[in-house]
């Protein structure tokens, strides 16, 4: 069984940070297992936390007015789960659904949010790499949209 450190330190979330970085951040993290159907968070809720995929499949889900819920995009196995524990107040905008057996290690958001206070180059290295995932998803969320409703006319 690998240690949460190693755990970490090969997750392409965090490629690029030195071993005692990563041992920092270890002392956030812990292990989590969902089962499908299963919610890892709910809109609306607390972000206290943010999840890194090992293995499995997790949905974000939308809901509209009169709506059922909307996939809106979906992590897998190498992705990470999460970024509103970063941005106040600190609330999920989407519900995240276990859609396989999801494994997962999930980080503490106020440990890491008083790690990134202590240390800004730490701060600036997540922030870099939460960016990085932000335009993932809003990528994924033109292309579900063009789907639905037409052309990109904005090329």
């Amino acid at each position: 069984m690998r240690s949460l450190q190693e755990l970490l330190a090969e997750h392409p979330f965090f490629a690029g940070l030195d071993e005692d970085t990563v041992g920092m951040l270890v002392g956030c993290a812990r292990n989590v297992h969902y089962r499908p159907g299963e919610y890892l968070f709910r809109q609306g809720d607390p972000a206290d936390r943010f999840f890194v995929v090992r293995r499995g499949r997790v949905a974000l889900d939308v809901h509209g007015p009169g709506r059922t819920e909307m996939v809106v995009d979906t992590v897998d196995e190498g992705g990470v789960v999460g970024w509103s524990w970063l941005v106040p107040p600190y609330r999920w905008f989407f519900d995240a659904r276990a859609t396989q057996e999801v494994s997962a290690v999930a980080v503490d958001a106020s440990c890491l949010r008083d790690k990134c206070d202590q240390d800004p180059a730490l701060g600036y290295a997540l922030m870099q790499r939460v960016a990085g995932v932000m335009y993932q998803r809003l990528q994924s969320a033109r292309i579900r949209l063009l789907d639905l409703y037409g052309t990109d006319r904005a090329g």
